[in-house]
């Protein structure tokens, strides 16, 4: 199998969503650069590795002794097997795997050890080719591609030396180690392609290959019993044919769901921006703050380190965290003076209003409700509405907390002038331990200090 990558349904909470932000953004990028010219940095990457492989292939193919005459009609066949195998692509991660294991050891036995790879860059190129013909992949990519042919020679290597003969479950250890040295090759190929040609880290690299070389290391001994199949005639290995198409349904839908992920993405973003439009045409004070808190929230959850998928969700709380206004009467949010027990218990239910209205909408944005409906928490339970305390408290309504205060209060309002940044962060520090979350409140003054 081979794996190439790049760095760079609707359901009720974002723990059921596949794909973190990040992971999104690769997979977007990994799709649109299948279409795009190869940069400089790919064509210099292309030509070190496509050099190396076919070196090492055509020393294999001269220097490796065989008995082999599998007939061309056989020969023709593995190599349409493997392009029709190499065509399925199915979406693992930031990466991508195809089940070409299935065929690639079948060739082991069919095929003279030494031509292997050689064959194996033939199926790439085939099956290349046929995604160029249905528009999916720009024509000097296809030749690229080439360069993914190289996890054949490690596997060729090792049987090749022990030299060349039927399958034998006895000798499963060699089995073994031709596997790991085709994972290490490929390892080694695929991590330095992506370094050379994008800047790719190799530990990115290698996480994305975890789980493709768990499909391998699953279909590798498939492909075995296909090549006992194949012992007796080399045309056996259209038995691995019914299960390559199989896992093209899979790969298919796979690929469709990742599709409509992405739409449900940019859905809930779109949702989330006209709710916040809703709000600052109702009350353009609150749109506003709201867009400045999402800015400060933003430097707080960098600031902490959180996760892409904390700072997506931290964005949608922050610009949403006064959504339940919209339920309050515009007379008690602009009201000069101070409130009324009356009043204030009216504008201290927005939270909950915000809840409903965003659970209403469902999926990530009905979760994103949850943190919402606890903005207005104290770290030390004097808060609305639930008078949670401390760590009880959604972290993500902590930061939103602190950066609304800070917000508010450096900025001009009905009844008085905005405070000065270093007095608005002496209160922070007053509110420390109390009203705020400690970490949170020497994040925000950390990122804006900086």
């Amino acid at each position: 199998m081979s794996l190439w990558m790049s760095t760079a349904a609707s359901t009720t909470t974002p723990r059921s969503v596949l794909l973190d932000p990040d992971e999104q953004r690769v997979i977007e990028e990994r799709r649109a650069r299948r279409l795009q010219q190869l940069a400089r940095r790919e064509l210099w990457s292309f030509a070190l590795f496509a050099g190396g492989f076919l070196a090492a292939a055509l020393a294999l193919a001269l220097l490796l002794p065989s008995e082999r005459e599998p007939g061309a009609a056989a020969v023709i066949l593995l190599v349409a097997a493997y392009a029709a195998a190499f065509r399925l692509d199915f979406e693992i991660g930031t990466g991508s795997a195809v089940p070409t294991e299935l065929i690639l050891v079948p060739m082991l036995f069919v095929l003279p050890v030494g031509l292997v790879p050689l064959a194996v860059a033939a199926g790439i190129v085939l099956g290349s080719l046929d995604e160029h013909v249905r528009g999916s992949l720009s024509l000097p990519r296809v030749g690229m591609r080439v360069v993914f042919a190289w996890y054949a020679v490690g596997s060729a290597l090792v049987l090749g030396l022990a030299g060349e003969r039927g399958p034998q479950l006895s000798d499963w250890p060699l089995y073994v180690v031709a596997l790991l040295s085709q994972f290490a090759l490929d390892t080694i190929c695929a991590a330095g392609r992506e370094w050379l040609a994008l800047g790719v880290r190799p530990s990115v690299q290698l996480r994305a290959m975890v789980w493709v070389y768990a499909i391998d290391a699953c279909l590798a001994p498939v492909g075995l019993a296909v090549a006992f199949a194949s012992e007796s005639s080399p045309y056996g290995v259209v038995l691995a044919l019914p299960l390559v198409a199989l896992l093209s349904v899979f790969a298919r839908e796979r690929r469709v769901r990742i599709d409509h992920e992405l739409e449900l993405r940019d859905a809930y973003r779109g949702t989330a921006f006209l709710l916040g439009d809703v709000v600052e045409a109702d009350d353009a004070y609150t749109g506003v703050h709201s867009r400045d808190v999402v800015e400060l929230t933003l430097k707080v959850v960098d600031e902490l380190g959180l996760s892409a998928r904390e700072r997506r969700d931290a964005e949608f709380a922050a610009l949403l965290h006064d959504v339940g206004k919209v339920r309050v009467p515009n007379s008690i949010i602009n009201k000069p003076g101070p409130l009324t027990d009356e009043e204030r218990a009216v504008i201290e239910r927005h939270t909950i209003e915000g809840e409903r209205l965003l659970l209403r909408v469902g999926g990530l944005l009905g979760e994103i409700g949850r943190v919402v409906r606890s903005c207005h928490e104290r770290w030390d339970g004097q808060g609305y509405p639930d008078g949670l305390v401390g760590e009880r408290i959604p972290l993500l309504a902590r930061i939103v907390s602190c950066c609304d205060a800070y917000n508010a209060m450096t900025s001009d309002r009905s009844y008085r002038k905005a405070l000065s940044q270093e007095v608005a962060m002496a209160e922070l520090r007053g509110g420390s331990g109390t009203q705020f979350d400690p970490q949170v409140v020497d994040a925000l003054i950390a990122a804006l200090s900086g």
